[in-house]
């Protein structure tokens, strides 16, 4: 949707058409802009300034508080809209949403006629505009959404992407943000063609289980599949943790307890065909301070080992060195049901098949029958079978 916010504003109130309006949200000039409508945007008004400042910027424009309920209730009903042509709507926010229209095409005769048929009932029945993007996943098609605003329609094909990738920032790709932006950075990947070309094992070496998934957009391609609501559980996480009989600060003894927690989840998450794209990791220390810190990542996982990777960076952004651990916790959530999302790569179907055998095994022989040769020795059975309390 074009400006949202404004836009349902600008509805609600037809004296406010065609002026620059300003959607704040906080406590007075204290705010910042949650969004503005067009009409403001060329004075420099962005979402997420200073309110402050942005009506510097703006002097004349016309400040309106944030109103969610209102947005809400707009947002469903364009979310209907959309129902209406396709059973495969995947709610991306209140204002965007992935359509897999591949089935409806009989029905409608082309993708085209469809998204006609979309942005006319929009703009009939609430006066707003939107942009469309179409491509062949929805990596491209998010990409091409971007390139015809307001009320437009663009189309990112495979055969664009060599042509676009060279002058494509990868902070314009979906998923990376200001933070890995500049981490890429680092190692002079700047554009999408760079991320294509760089060496897929330095990814995954240095981003871990997203250093696949990172080529691949590189390259523009997105195997995961468009997720309507009825694939998502009521479940909000999964997760597990331990408190310790002895307080403990050696890394190595909290990195074997971090993957054998890892596992516990993802041995979990696979019983019941599920998937998770946030890992969250707790730590709490001897004083009872606890820190609990979460990182969405770029695919679903339900292998132990993928969540222990990302885990383990999240517990190196903030675990303090010989300081005293009393309880590690690990959990998944953003969880989906019964989806199937290869990474394009030869050793997904091979780790699958992996994976099938390992529980297999343990669950004819018991837990842990088959593990990573990280959890052999006394010290971690002693740690894990002696804790202060019953693992959660």
């Amino acid at each position: 949707m074009n400006a949202f916010f404004a836009s349902v504003e600008q509805q609600a109130n037809p004296t406010l058409k065609g002026k620059p309006v300003i959607v704040g949200t906080g406590i007075g000039l204290r705010g910042v802009v949650s969004t503005s409508s067009y009409e403001a945007r060329p004075y420099g008004v962005k979402s997420g300034i200073p309110l402050r400042e942005a009506l510097k910027l703006c002097p004349h424009a016309i400040l309106v508080p944030v109103d969610p309920s209102k947005y809400e209730f707009v947002s469903k009903k364009i979310m209907d809209i959309f129902f209406k042509y396709t059973p495969l709507v995947e709610v991306f926010s209140v204002d965007e949403a992935y359509l897999d229209v591949t089935g409806s095409l009989r029905l409608f005769s082309s993708v085209d006629n469809i998204i006609t048929k979309i942005k006319e009932d929009i703009k009939r029945e609430f006066g707003v505009t939107c942009s469309v993007g179409m491509g062949p996943n929805k990596l491209l098609a998010k990409l091409a959404s971007s390139l015809d605003k307001p009320d437009g329609f663009a189309r990112i094909m495979e055969e664009d992407v060599p042509h676009l990738s060279a002058k494509l920032e990868v902070s314009e790709l979906c998923g990376i943000g200001p933070g890995l932006t500049k981490s890429l950075g680092k190692f002079n990947i700047t554009t999408m063609k760079d991320l294509a070309e760089c060496d897929v094992e330095i990814l995954a070496d240095r981003y871990g289980i997203i250093g696949r998934k990172l080529h691949l957009m590189g390259l523009g391609k997105d195997p995961s599949p468009v997720l309507p609501y009825f694939h998502y559980e009521d479940a909000k996480s999964m997760g597990h943790s331990i408190t310790f009989g002895e307080d403990i600060s050696d890394l190595m003894k909290i990195k074997r307890i971090l993957l054998w927690l890892s596992e516990r989840v993802g041995r979990r998450l696979r019983k019941v065909k599920m998937r998770g794209k946030k890992v969250t990791i707790g730590i709490r220390y001897s004083d009872f301070t606890t820190i609990s810190k979460g990182r969405s990542i770029l695919q679903y996982i339900n292998d132990g080992y993928q969540i222990y990777k990302c885990g383990l960076e999240i517990m190196r952004s903030f675990l303090e060195p010989e300081r005293d651990v009393r309880l590690v916790a690990v959990s998944v959530s953003r969880l989906v049901k019964g989806i199937y999302e290869p990474d394009l790569f030869e050793d997904f179907e091979k780790r699958e098949r992996l994976l099938s055998a390992v529980d297999k095994i343990n669950d004819r022989f018991g837990e842990f029958t088959v593990k990573r040769a990280l959890l052999l020795g006394k010290h971690i059975r002693k740690i894990i079978f002696n804790p202060l309390r019953p693992v959660k």
